[in-house]
C-alpha cells in the first residue's frame, strides 16, 4: 500500500499519495511532467519541483492556457500531469478540455485537487461538485474517483500507462486507507467491497468508508448489503451495476450534486438492464459555506444517513 502523511488517527489526505506516485513515475519516466495554476503548494507539488525543477511548469492563475500548454507537452512526446484545484480546473478551463483533450485524445491527465467540498470552508465558489456532471459526456475522457490513498497510487499510475486523457479526482478530505484483500486496481472495473444480497451501495471517493461502515450498521438488523467501489465513472463496469440491481434494491452516495453523476451513470444503466428501486445521496444543490465534515452530516452523506436510506428503500420495496 502507498504511504501517505496521516492528518489525523489512521486517516490520510490522498494529495501525499498522488504527488508520491508521480515522483516515483518521474524517476523511470523522463516523459513524466507536471504543470500547474500557480498551485504548487496545495496541489503539494513542492517535492517534485525541487527533485525535477525543470519538470514542473507553473503557469499562473490561468487556467485555460495551462491545458493548452498540456495537450502541447503532450503533442510534443511528454506525458503531463495537471493540477489544480477541481473546481477552477473543470469550470474555468471545461472549454479546452473538451477541444484540446477529449477530442483531440491528447495523453493529458487532468487531477482535480480538492475536488467536492474538500475547500468547504472557502463556500459554494470554490465547491467542486458539479465536475463529473460536465466532464462525464466528453468522449474519450476517461474519469476516475479513488477512495483511499492505495487507490490513488494505482489511478495514477494506470493514467500514466493510458495513452489517452483522464481525469482524477484527488480528495483533500481526510479519510481512511480500506482494508483489501488481492487488491487490483483496473480501470473499467468496480470493486465489490463486501457481498450482500438485499441491497446495493454504489460509492466512490470520500463516501466509500462511509457505505462500508453503513453497511457493518446494517448487519445488525439482519440486513445484507453489497458495496460497490465504483471509482472508475468513465468507462463504467455495467456488469457490476447490473449485478447490483438484482439485489432489488441499490442506493448510491457521492461527493457531487445528485444530476449528473455516479448516481445519473448508474441510473442510465439500471434503467435500460436491470430496472429496481433507486435512491441517489449526494448534494442536492448548491451547498452552503461550511467544512467538508459539516456539509456532510448536513446532507446526511454520512454511514447513518445512508444506512437509513437503505432501511427506507427496502421498507417501502416490502410495503409495495
Amino acid at each position: 500500500m502507498s504511504a501517505a502523511t496521516p492528518v489525523a488517527s489512521n486517516m490520510f489526505d490522498c494529495r501525499d499519495a498522488y504527488v508520491k506516485a508521480v515522483e516515483e513515475l518521474a524517476v523511470n519516466d523522463a516523459r513524466i511532467v507536471t504543470v500547474c495554476n500557480d498551485s504548487v503548494g496545495s496541489s503539494k507539488l513542492n517535492k517534485f519541483r525541487d527533485r525535477f525543477p525543470d519538470r514542473l511548469v507553473n503557469v499562473g492563475i490561468a487556467e485555460q492556457n495551462m491545458i493548452g500548454v498540456s495537450a502541447g507537452l503532450a503533442n510534443g512526446g511528454k506525458i503531463p500531469f495537471v493540477s489544480g484545484a477541481s473546481c477552477f480546473l473543470t469550470g474555468r478551463a471545461l472549454e479546452q478540455i473538451k477541444a484540446d483533450i477529449a477530442y483531440s485524445q491528447a495523453n493529458v491527465k487532468l487531477c482535480g485537487m480538492a475536488p467536492g467540498v474538500g475547500y468547504g470552508d472557502l463556500g459554494p465558489t470554490h465547491h467542486s461538485i458539479e465536475d463529473l456532471a460536465w466532464l462525464r459526456p466528453l468522449t474519450h475522457l476517461t474519469i476516475l474517483v479513488p477512495s483511499d490513498p492505495w487507490e490513488t497510487a494505482e489511478a495514477i499510475k494506470a493514467a500514466a500507462a493510458l495513452d489517452g486523457p483522464v481525469f482524477i479526482r484527488v480528495s483533500r478530505t481526510p479519510v481512511p486507507a480500506l482494508p483489501r484483500e488481492n487488491a487490483k486496481f483496473e480501470i473499467g472495473k468496480a470493486e465489490i467491497l463486501r457481498q450482500g444480497h438485499d441491497a446495493a451501495i454504489i460509492a466512490n471517493g470520500t463516501m466509500v468508508h462511509r457505505a462500508l461502515s453503513a453497511a457493518e450498521a446494517l448487519t445488525d438488523e439482519g440486513i445484507s448489503a453489497r458495496v460497490v467501489n465504483l471509482s472508475s465513472i468513465s468507462p463504467l463496469d455495467e456488469a457490476a451495476i447490473v449485478e447490483a440491481g438484482k439485489t432489488g434494491a441499490v442506493v448510491t452516495v457521492e461527493e457531487h450534486v445528485i444530476r449528473g453523476g455516479l448516481g445519473g451513470a448508474v441510473a442510465e444503466i439500471l434503467a435500460t438492464q436491470q430496472p429496481c428501486p433507486m435512491r441517489i445521496l449526494g448534494f442536492p444543490n448548491f451547498a452552503p459555506t461550511g467544512s467538508a465534515e459539516f456539509l456532510f452530516e448536513h446532507f446526511g452523506l454520512t454511514a447513518e444517513g445512508i444506512a437509513q436510506n437503505v432501511r427506507e428503500l427496502l421498507n417501502a420495496r416490502r410495503a409495495g
